[in-house]
């Protein structure tokens, strides 16, 4: 009797640490450089989602706001986090290629390089931008690479064009606004592009799809877990409380059908 005794007291803790261990999961959560919340604010905003993840895999699912673009990468190599949401986009899918995570979604509406001019621009055609002042967000920045491979793809090589890059999308416009430049490329999710037409601009040129704000999972998640996750975010729309969620976090809803063209994000963008 006493060596049974001595056992559990022995091995029901360990179990014990081991479910609260388990039933403890993390989402890291990174707006890129765009947002300006702070880590308390980040996790009211994704409160929501987090409860719905962790409903689908029953468990408790911590927010983790990662404001660096450097703590995100050693979360997603480390595996400290067990899903990430991010953008931009191409951290969730360098998750997915090396670092073992799976698919989840990625959100409506998706994301877009959008060729911006001034109201009073002469140029018509995407074509035309060859030999005028082209102005991008800084050269390693994702929507700079996305425009890039955007152009590349239309015969527009940047490496021979009269291009400057600046640090914030939002320089884009006060370059273009100021006539420091004659065109330039933005995020179409950006506050700039969001109000670009209502402010009397034109949107020259909308560029393919990709996908946005993608959510993966860390790869002891198991498939069964994804599916269930899935199911829970395609019926977000069909609830008050679903919509709530959604509006909070600023997307219109999931999609979980673009695992394919996150897998092939990074080739497309050449990184």
């Amino acid at each position: 009797m006493k060596r049974l005794l001595m056992l559990l007291i022995c091995v029901l803790p360990a179990l014990w640490t081991g479910t609260a261990q388990a039933q403890q999961l993390v989402l890291g959560v990174s707006e890129g450089t765009s947002g300006g919340l702070d880590h308390a604010q980040v996790i009211s905003k994704y409160q929501g989602l987090a409860e719905i993840i962790g409903r689908a895999v029953k468990a408790k699912v911590n927010v983790v706001f990662a404001r660096e673009f450097k703590q995100l990468e050693d979360g997603m190599q480390t595996g400290r986090y067990d899903f990430v949401i991010a953008r931009p986009s191409d951290y969730p899918a360098r998750a997915m290629r090396d670092y073992g995570y799976s698919y989840i979604s990625s959100s409506k509406p998706d994301g877009q390089c959008f060729i911006i001019v001034p109201k009073d621009s002469a140029l018509k055609s995407l074509d035309e931008i060859k030999g005028k002042r082209i102005v991008l967000p800084e050269q390693v920045a994702y929507m700079s690479r996305f425009c890039m491979a955007e152009l590349r793809d239309k015969g527009i090589a940047l490496d021979k064009e009269r291009v400057q890059f600046v640090r914030e999308q939002a320089a884009v416009g006060f370059y273009i606004d100021n006539k420091f430049a004659d065109v330039g490329g933005v995020a179409s999710y950006s506050g700039l592009a969001k109000k670009w037409e209502k402010d009397g601009n034109r949107v020259l040129y909308k560029s393919v799809p990709q996908p946005y704000f993608p959510l993966v999972a860390n790869k002891k998640i198991r498939p069964e877990q994804l599916k269930a996750i899935q199911a829970e975010l395609l019926a977000l729309p069909d609830s008050e409380a679903g919509r709530e969620i959604l509006q909070r976090i600023g997307v219109e809803r999931f999609d979980v059908s673009s695992e394919q063209r996150m897998r092939e994000l990074l080739k497309w963008l050449d990184i």
